[in-house]
């Protein structure tokens, strides 16, 4: 019999079907290798906003790649928001954003937030999409609530406003 007992090998993970296999990663491995990750990282730089910075750039590289994933997501952030202040800034916000969930922060790191990676992830996946901005995290106080809520900001660059004007345009006729 021919091809009896061998297994298809993908050279890439973006190139393995969607379909088979667990669609689900265990949380405390989430959490184990994200700890890692920012563990080594801060041994890495002097400052916190480096830290962030470098998490950011950690997550646009999985943003960069993973775009095609995310669209068959079920997952919906809180909430989704245009800006009032300026028409190219958009904010996601999440009451328990993962990176943040089982994180500690040393009283030393102030107001660091493990939120960058999230926005390294937004910003690759737009960049990735032709719609290059800012993104950045930012915790956001909640009433009656311990922990803050996340709030990842969009500020697109000046030529995806036109871009968005004419996918607007388009999609609504």
């Amino acid at each position: 019999m021919i091809g009896v007992g061998k297994i298809k090998q993908y050279s890439n993970i973006l190139d393995k079907p969607l379909g088979k296999g667990k669609q689900e990663v265990s949380f405390s491995a989430f959490a184990f290798l994200f700890s890692e990750l920012v563990q080594y990282n801060q041994t890495q730089v002097d400052n916190i906003s480096e830290l962030e910075r470098r998490l950011e750039d950690a997550g646009y590289a999985v943003g960069a790649r993973v775009l095609e994933l995310l669209c068959h997501r079920d997952k919906v952030a809180d909430s989704l928001e245009k800006g009032t202040e300026h028409e190219d800034e958009y904010m996601i916000s999440e009451k328990e954003l993962l990176v943040n969930k089982f994180i500690s922060i040393p009283k030393d790191m102030g107001t660091f937030n493990c939120g960058a990676f999230v926005a390294g992830i937004v910003r690759g996946v737009l960049d990735s999409a032709g719609f290059p901005a800012v993104v950045t995290a930012h915790f956001v106080p909640m009433e009656g609530q311990q922990r803050p809520r996340t709030t990842i900001l969009i500020k697109f660059a000046e030529e995806v406003g036109t871009t968005l004007m004419l996918l607007h345009l388009i999609f609504s006729c």
